[in-house]
């Protein structure tokens, strides 16, 4: 049965994920895999000793190796703490279905490893280092979003359940994925959902945004559409605080071939600004 895979790392982050994960399988009935990565264990230590005699320096390399051990070991303990946390979080919720993991490893092979079991990736907006760059995504968000091959949910700083979601949606191909994922997933069965395009006016916007309401109603989803001027960014960030969606669903690159490297602008933007989860679609 496929999984929500939810990666944690003890951050300000980590509850919002777990309540973010606990919902989604609330409304999908699927089991949560919560993982935890320690990074490359075997990492030889640093050489801090220096040109000092022979003795000297093999007892302080001595040291040096019982320090990294015990680091090692607080490590692990702070990695089974922050699982049980979340094991807990999860149990509080009411979610039976849970396997926790602490693994020793790099974020893009496991990404690799598990997605083909997964169903939704959730990752926080931001890492352990949160408060120190407001203004900056968490190092391991963009490569969680360039390298995934399934939707990803960017789970912001808390969470509210979800009863409003705004689909920006701009006719592109992971825009109409989008849709059309939402339009089969029980995720948003019962939802108020919007769908948004911004730019300018004419018969071709008009009438994809019929088209995407269309496959929305086919599926018993009820969406509103709204055509809207402006900056996609500031449009639709203004548009989520002003009137309280609580989900944004978008496609999160570009269509050329080199876009698909980076995260596209808008959708960076949207990440920074919004307050709300984001679920990205490729």
């Amino acid at each position: 049965m496929s999984k929500i895979i939810a990666f944690i790392d003890g951050s300000i982050y980590s509850a919002s994920i777990c309540e973010t994960a606990a919902w989604v399988a609330g409304r999908i009935d699927a089991p949560v895999e919560i993982i935890h990565l320690l990074g490359r264990a075997g990492a030889a230590p640093s050489d801090l000793s220096g040109q000092i005699e022979l003795g000297a320096r093999s007892a302080l390399m001595a040291e040096l190796a019982t320090l990294d051990e015990q680091r090692a070991k607080l490590v692990a303990h702070r990695g089974r703490a922050i699982l049980d946390d979340a094991a807990e979080i999860m149990a509080r919720a009411g979610v039976a279905n849970v396997t926790t993991e602490l693994r020793q490893g790099e974020l893009l092979e496991t990404l690799a490893e598990r997605e083909d079991d997964a169903r939704v990736i959730l990752i926080g907006k931001r890492g352990v280092n949160a408060d120190m760059a407001m203004e900056h995504l968490g190092s391991n968000l963009e490569r969680i979003v360039r390298a995934a091959k399934k939707p990803v949910l960017v789970c912001a700083r808390a969470f509210k359940p979800v009863e409003k979601v705004l689909i920006a949606y701009d006719g592109g191909p992971s825009a109409m994925k989008a849709v059309d994922h939402l339009s089969r997933s029980p995720l948003f069965a019962g939802l108020k959902v919007l769908v948004v395009r911004v730019g300018a006016d004419s018969p071709m916007a008009r009438r994809s945004l019929k088209d995407a309401q269309a496959l929305l109603a086919a599926a018993g989803i009820e969406a509103e559409t709204r055509l809207l001027p402006g900056s996609p960014d500031a449009v639709l960030g203004k548009l989520v605080e002003d009137e309280g969606f609580e989900m944004v669903v978008m496609g999160a690159y570009g269509h050329s071939r080199i876009r698909n490297l980076i995260i596209g602008s808008t959708t960076t933007a949207m990440i920074r600004s919004c307050k709300v989860p984001l679920l990205l679609m490729r």
